[in-house]
């Protein structure tokens, strides 16, 4: 091979190499960079009594309406194409109000897009939070005819409601969120009565702020609680203190932002 021809061939190869070498860095060092924020993200170990109290926030209150019936109708439904699993429309319009009052309550018919599930919280059970959960957790809502079931049907949905928190002495998240759907501020007593039975459901007290936020109740948004909650720098993770002076005033201005509404 010709003197300049080897230079060249050395020169291309040591070339080649260098670049090699320096991808195979680059490439080494990328892999560390996951490893390197996973380390940097802070991990939350829950209590015991955290996790039960996760797991409390997230139980439904189960109406006794055709309940053995209905739930029954509902292993039977199949997963359509989108994942969703609805019952047929000539099935949900044979059912009467209470047997679709029980149906929506224990069953979302709809798949949801939300795949963010909620991050582990530290003393989640000493927080009132400004969010209450969704009614069958991050993967499932209510469809369109059963929202529009709640709302056209509201006058008897709402005493369904109350009769259902009374029997279970809880105000499961279902509940929850069908009052929070329908706006139902005549329901506040009932949340009231129901917290006290045990002062343990922070969530109760959290619907009752969002009913006030709702109803634009001046006392309490010009209050601390609603700017840290729902003011401009506030995040769904926003909570308040679960003490007895905040538990008293949450529900003082429930009390009688109701008085306001009711006549």
């Amino acid at each position: 091979m010709p003197f300049g021809l080897t230079l060249s061939f050395i020169s291309n190869t040591l070339r080649s190499r260098i670049e090699m070498k320096n991808l195979l860095s680059v490439l080494i060092v990328m892999s560390t960079v996951p490893t390197l924020f996973a380390q940097q993200e802070p991990k939350v170990h829950q209590s015991s009594v955290s996790r039960k109290y996760h797991q409390y926030r997230e139980e439904i209150s189960e109406p006794s309406y055709h309940l053995a019936t209905i739930k029954a109708m509902v292993k039977k439904v199949k997963e359509d194409k989108e994942g969703n699993k609805p019952v047929s429309k000539k099935v949900f319009d044979a059912m009467s109000s209470s047997e679709k009052f029980t149906y929506t309550m224990i069953h979302g018919e709809d798949a949801s897009q939300n795949c963010d599930a909620m991050p582990p919280i530290l003393n989640e059970e000493s927080k009132i939070f400004g969010y209450i959960p969704s009614p069958f957790g991050d993967d499932v809502t209510w469809s369109e005819r059963q929202r529009d079931y709640l709302t056209i049907n509201r006058s008897t949905v709402i005493p369904l409601i109350r009769s259902t928190m009374k029997l279970r002495q809880r105000a499961g998240v279902n509940l929850k969120g069908a009052i929070l759907h329908l706006n139902a501020v005549e329901l506040i007593p009932d949340l009231v009565t129901t917290f006290n039975l045990k002062k343990k459901d922070f969530d109760i007290l959290s619907l009752l702020m969002y009913l006030m936020k709702e109803g634009q109740y001046s006392e309490f948004m010009q209050s601390a609680s609603y700017t840290k909650l729902y003011g401009e720098k506030s995040n769904y993770k926003g909570f308040l203190e679960g003490n007895v002076a905040n538990q008293k005033l949450i529900i003082e201005r429930a009390m009688a932002f109701y008085k306001t509404k009711i006549k």
